[in-house]
């Protein structure tokens, strides 16, 4: 079966979040058979830092980001068993949309891919005229990066035929346990984009317990941070491409996740920093949010905080003893539960019934 797949970047993580849950799910499709054909802009500055070259188990097309690009790459629709357009491509996201559902030949299933269900839903509330409350009524299907029920409801109010969420999880491939670096030493370390939506979090649960205890070390990886006023004990180090993930969780004593305000809103949405970390075997800290005990147990398997007090409490009473039995017991849940593997499995029994689904109606 032919998908073509129209995203943000699954080559580069520069200012692109989904693309390591584009390369564990695509990856696991390709294993199941499919044949893929991942379309993305060459925008943002993301093509001058790659992470990765194209794979060999996937199609890569960079169009440039023109009007002119934007049909060229739209062409490669008509050829597909399933076409999907994702949120966030950042260009022409409202004529990739359009042009999707234009270019799909009868009988694929036109999908649309939703990597911020959370704040596409408030962007949709807010706008009666959103291009995705137009195409939810030609579209067969909608997959979402998380959000459990209250996000499944809100689809299916806006007319949604059928939306199903593909949690985020651990491509063991590429995160896993590795030897500690020294440049990653600290007590603390966050990885994470500054946004808007974010900034206000990272204040209360990294930056907040970095002043608490001014004689631990804090480390922050991510663009957008060089201006941001922080305390004396947080080291921050800027992008941190993907090669160096697996590093950067094994060695603090342990690390952050921070939901952006509408996931931690809306809970259901574990972000894929808490599966690569987890399968990095790292002791993981995570703002507390709905929906946490689905994918690891508080406690055991994680440490959750209510906010930065917490936070501090925390990692002043955590030893690396402690820290480490946390980090192997994440590891062997999500390789357990959690997998790319798994998740595709999902998709692929949604794709086929949404090919069902057309048949009977053509029929």
């Amino acid at each position: 079966m032919k998908i073509a797949f129209y995203g943000s970047s699954l080559l580069s993580s520069y200012w692109n979040g989904a693309a390591t849950y584009y390369r564990g799910i695509l990856h696991a499709l390709a294993k199941r058979g499919y044949d893929i054909t991942f379309y993305e802009p060459d925008a943002f500055d993301r093509q001058q830092h790659r992470d990765i070259d194209p794979p060999d188990w996937i199609r890569s097309v960079v169009y440039p980001a023109t009007s002119a690009g934007v049909r060229d790459a739209l062409a490669g629709a008509a050829a597909a068993d399933v076409v999907v357009k994702a949120n966030g491509v950042g260009v022409f996201d409202r004529e990739l949309l359009e042009g999707v559902i234009a270019q799909a030949r009868p009988g694929a299933p036109r999908i649309y891919w939703d990597v911020d269900a959370a704040a596409t839903l408030d962007e949709m509330r807010n706008d009666p005229d959103h291009p995705v409350i137009a195409a939810l009524q030609q579209l067969d299907l909608v997959f979402t990066y998380g959000g459990g029920p209250p996000v499944v409801d809100a689809y299916t109010r806006f007319g949604a035929r059928q939306c199903t969420p593909i949690y985020n999880a651990l491509d063991p491939a590429t995160h896993f346990p590795v030897a500690h670096d020294p440049a990653f030493a600290c007590d603390l370390g966050f990885l994470a984009n500054r946004l808007p939506d974010r900034e206000a979090r990272v204040e209360e649960f990294f930056l907040k317990p970095a002043s608490l205890l001014p004689d631990a070390s804090f480390m922050i990886g991510g663009n957008g941070w060089a201006d941001k006023d922080m305390p004396p004990n947080v080291r921050a180090i800027g992008h941190t491409g993907t090669a160096l993930h697996n590093a950067f969780n094994c060695t603090p004593r342990a690390v952050l996740n921070v939901a952006r305000d509408s996931m931690a809103e809306v809970g259901f949405s574990p972000a894929t920093r808490v599966f690569e970390a987890a399968g990095a075997g790292a002791c993981l800290i995570t703002d507390a949010w709905e929906g946490i005990e689905m994918f690891l147990k508080p406690g055991v398997e994680v440490l959750v905080a209510r906010d930065g007090a917490d936070v501090a409490d925390i990692l002043a009473g955590l030893s690396p003893q402690q820290a480490a039995s946390i980090g192997e017991a994440a590891l062997r849940r999500v390789l357990a539960d959690h997998t790319y593997e798994l998740r595709a499995a999902e998709v692929d029994a949604a794709l086929h019934e949404a090919c069902a689904r057309l048949r009977d109606r053509v029929e």
